[in-house]
């Protein structure tokens, strides 16, 4: 993408939104070739919304509670997202399971990170699951959106060593330190046009990317 066509996004939150502020401070710096046309956040109040305030940016309550179903909710949600005309939906720290005509209306075109190094923790509380499984390395991936939970492909991973003094505390805290370092990543290459998915594989410059995606390693501690 040139700087005169930023990608336009759609970015979902449901909380503090700091994944959502690498994206805001990526693009000011002229790093992101992207345009973030909107937040939306099934949580009313939440401080992600008021960054998104700052930036200039609309922000959006569509509060999950007030539709009598999942499906109800999903078809708001995506109405609203198509309103924008987005090229790409970034989940940002989104806590909805996500329906499977949701995630195929936006196949190829829809953005998730999750806090482990997928395919490992599916789910929840995945720092204290790999502290309890005694597991020398965690990380987070940023993967494509299907309808299998926290099952798309992956894109990028970033790893990080865990310590023996660790607890789900400050392992949360390093992780998240690369969460913000690979998901601008992850959205420049599709912003660029270098990394797409095809066939149900993430694919970087044409190549298709191994199962744990494009692997970041650091020694952050």
């Amino acid at each position: 993408m040139s700087s005169a066509s930023p990608l336009r996004v759609v970015v979902l939150i449901s909380g503090s939104g700091s994944n959502l502020q690498a994206l805001i401070d990526g693009q000011k710096a002229g790093e992101l070739p992207i345009e973030i046309a909107a937040v939306i956040s099934n949580r009313p109040g939440v401080k992600g919304l008021e960054r998104a305030t700052n930036a200039g940016i609309e922000a959006i309550t569509l509060d999950h509670k007030g539709f009598a179903s999942r499906e109800a909710f999903d078809s708001a949600l995506a109405q609203r997202i198509d309103g924008f005309e987005p090229q790409l939906v970034v989940l940002a720290g989104f806590m909805r399971i996500l329906t499977p005509d949701f995630a195929q209306h936006y196949l190829g075109r829809m953005l998730n990170i999750h806090p482990s190094l997928l395919p490992k923790y599916q789910g929840l509380n995945t720092h204290q699951r790999a502290l309890d499984a005694g597991d020398s390395e965690h990380g987070v991936t940023v993967h494509f959106v299907t309808a299998e939970l926290d099952g798309g492909p992956a894109a990028i991973q970033a790893v990080v060593p865990v310590l023996k003094e660790d607890d789900a505390s400050t392992l949360a805290s390093r992780v998240q330190a690369q969460e913000h370092v690979i998901y601008p990543m992850a959205v420049k290459w599709f912003a660029e046009g270098t990394l797409r998915m095809h066939n149900n594989a993430a694919v970087l410059k044409g190549e298709p990317l191994p199962a744990s995606g494009y692997q970041v390693r650091t020694n952050n501690v």
